[in-house]
């Protein structure tokens, strides 16, 4: 199972001004993402009908069809992320827009990089949904994730684990063999706006592994200066 990748995905962007437009554009590109771009609500839903979006970047204030409208449609008919933005940055608003199905909420004038970053966490989110929801049960000998019930087993005995204890054995186990940096492992776990230490990831993996001792056909291996892998042998399903 390969990681998070923004080749992978296709970003649609709808705005009006051809100039944020270029704007989003650029930075999101820079990050190696695919985008699609409307300027206009039916443009809009002509895309996400012929091409295969995966979020959707949505200003609130155009001609014809507004964000309000064009939201609630993508929302019944082409459930992927959105994230509006908008020069309305009142709380009613944003609890409207939330309302209506909004994942995110961005204000203009709004840092690009900034706009880039919620776009990423929104599409890891998501990502990681599928990928457990693909990947409900993972055996490896006789360590068990059962990613429907969040449980885990070791000789069907179950163990006891916090919400992040979970989560980060979860994430590990769905790439076996496969380094994640820190950094990814906190974006993953925690969400891109956690302020705190990446040393935050190494006392969450020492909890683990008392809970998970090493043994010949599974362990959680550390990779010195970058990250951590689960280290399997043969994968029994």
């Amino acid at each position: 199972m390969k990681t998070f990748c923004a080749n992978d995905f296709r970003v649609l962007v709808v705005d009006d001004d051809p100039n944020i437009i270029d704007l989003i554009r650029m930075y999101l590109q820079n990050q190696g993402f695919q985008v699609s771009t409307a300027h206009n609500g039916n443009s809009a839903l002509s895309k996400l009908q012929t091409e295969n979006i995966h979020i959707v970047v949505l200003d609130l204030m155009m001609p014809e069809m507004d964000g309000w409208e064009l939201c609630q449609i993508i929302q019944k008919n082409h459930p992927v992320p959105v994230l509006m933005v908008t020069a309305r940055g009142e709380m009613s608003d944003k609890l409207e827009g939330f309302k209506l199905g909004a994942d995110d909420y961005i204000v203009k004038p709004f840092d690009p990089n900034e706009l880039t970053a919620r776009v990423v966490s929104l599409l890891r989110r998501s990502y990681l949904s599928q990928m457990q929801t693909q990947l409900s049960t993972v055996r490896y000998h006789d360590f068990k994730i059962d990613n429907q019930a969040h449980e885990v087993y070791i000789k069907d005995k179950k163990l006891e684990l916090s919400p992040r204890e979970y989560q980060l054995i979860s994430i590990l186990t769905q790439h076996p063999n496969q380094v994640l940096t820190r950094q990814q492992l906190i974006d993953l776990v925690w969400g891109i706006d956690f302020l705190g230490e990446d040393r935050a990831v190494d006392v969450l993996v020492k909890r683990l592994r008392k809970k998970i001792p090493s043994n010949p056909h599974y362990q959680i291996s550390t990779v010195r200066g970058i990250g951590y892998k689960f280290e399997v042998g043969d994968k029994s399903c």
